[in-house]
C-alpha cells in the first residue's frame, strides 16, 4: 500500500507538472516553442541507438530479476515442507534468467549496427532510420521481455506451492509457465523484424 500511494503521488506531480508547462505556454503565447519533431531530428542518432540498447538490456534484467525473486521466495518457502521439489522446480528459475539472456542477445545484435560516421556530411536519412528502428525495437523487446520475466516468475512461483502440496500438479502447470516463458521470444522476433532493414551507421552518405 505504501508504495502504491508513493507510485500515485510520483505520477500526480508529474502530471501537475506538465499541465502547467503546457498552460504556461499557451497562456504566454508561446505553445509553437513545442516542437517534438524538431527536436527528435536535433538530437543525435547516437542518442537513440543507445537509449535503445539500454532499454532492452535494463526492462530484460528487471523481468528477470522480479521474476527470480517472485520464484526463488516461493521455492525456498515450499522447500521447506517438501524438500524433493527444490531440484526439478529450478526450471522455473532458468526460465527467468533466460529473459536477461535473449536482451543481452539483441543488444548485441542492435550494438552491431553502432558504427562511426565519417561522412563530413553528417547523418543520412538511413542512420535515422537505423537510430529510430533500434531505439523502438529495443523497448519492444525490454517491455516484452519484462512482462515475460514478471509472468514466468508468478507462475513459477505457483507451481512451487502446487508441486509442494501434489507432485501430479508439476507438469500441468509447468505448460503454463513455458507459454508465458514464450512472450520472451515473441519479443526478440518482434525486435529482430523491426531492425532488420536497418543498414550500419555511416553505410550511405548524404547527398
Amino acid at each position: 500500500m505504501y508504495n502504491s500511494s508513493l507510485l500515485s503521488k510520483v505520477l500526480f506531480l508529474i502530471l501537475l507538472y506538465t499541465t502547467y508547462s503546457v498552460l504556461h505556454l499557451i497562456f504566454t503565447g508561446n505553445l509553437h516553442r513545442i516542437q517534438i519533431g524538431e527536436y527528435i531530428l536535433k538530437v543525435t542518432p547516437y542518442i537513440w541507438t543507445l537509449y535503445g540498447i539500454a532499454f532492452c538490456v535494463g526492462l530484460s534484467a528487471i523481468g528477470a530479476a522480479w521474476g527470480i525473486f517472485v520464484t526463488g521466495t516461493s521455492l525456498m518457502g515450499a522447500g521447506v515442507r517438501s524438500p524433493q521439489i527444490a531440484t526439478r522446480n529450478l526450471i522455473s528459475i532458468i526460465f527467468c534468467e533466460v529473459v536477461a539472456i535473449y536482451g543481452i542477445i539483441m543488444s548485441i545484435v542492435f550494438s552491431s549496427k553502432l558504427l562511426p560516421v565519417t561522412s563530413a556530411n553528417g547523418y543520412s536519412d538511413s542512420d535515422y532510420f537505423t537510430a529510430f528502428s533500434i531505439f523502438f525495437g529495443g523497448l519492444t523487446v525490454g517491455m516484452c521481455n519484462m512482462a515475460c520475466g514478471i509472468a514466468v516468475g508468478i507462475t513459477g512461483s505457483n507451481v512451487a506451492i502446487a508441486d509442494a502440496h501434489n507432485q501430479q500438479l508439476f507438469v500441468k502447470i509447468l505448460v503454463v509457465e513455458i507459454f508465458g516463458s514464450v512472450i520472451g521470444l515473441f519479443g526478440l522476433i518482434v525486435g529482430l523484424l523491426m531492425t532488420g532493414k536497418s543498414n550500419n551507421f555511416g553505410s550511405s552518405t548524404v547527398e
